[in-house]
């Protein structure tokens, strides 16, 4: 079966919120949630996608980036996990919105857990007030 995509505007609202909270370099007009069916990956719960440099020129625009959450996966987690594999993906996006990735060791899991808990308070904060 092929893999079947869908735009997650659920998570695309999340992804949004997070981004605006932690991460304010992430173009949100530029960031896209999808929903994947029938991916044969191992493991994976979610990836992150670039439009690089090649085809940012080709196409004349500036860098795009997709995060895929892979349904039969992503979707089974809690709460508290679904957003930290969110924050997860959105650490891959570097400062210079250009097409590239941070590696996994700048995104790692003790990186996650703070930006996580750096969140949840910035959150309740926003609440709050």
């Amino acid at each position: 079966m092929p893999i079947r995509y869908e735009i997650a505007s659920d998570l695309q609202e999340q992804v949004n919120e997070i981004a605006s909270l932690l991460f304010p370099h992430v173009r949100q007009d530029s960031v896209v949630v999808l929903r994947s069916h029938g991916s044969s990956s191992r493991g994976t719960i979610a990836r992150c996608h670039a439009l690089g440099k090649a085809m940012q020129l080709a196409l004349g625009r500036k860098g795009f980036y997709v995060i895929e959450v892979i349904s039969k996966r992503f979707d089974r987690l809690k709460k508290e996990d679904k957003v930290k594999t969110l924050i997860h993906e959105l650490m891959h996006i570097p400062k210079s919105f250009g097409g590239g990735f941070k590696h996994h060791d700048f995104v790692c899991e003790r990186n996650v857990e703070m930006f996580y808990n750096r969140y949840i308070n910035l959150k309740q904060r926003k609440e709050w007030w």
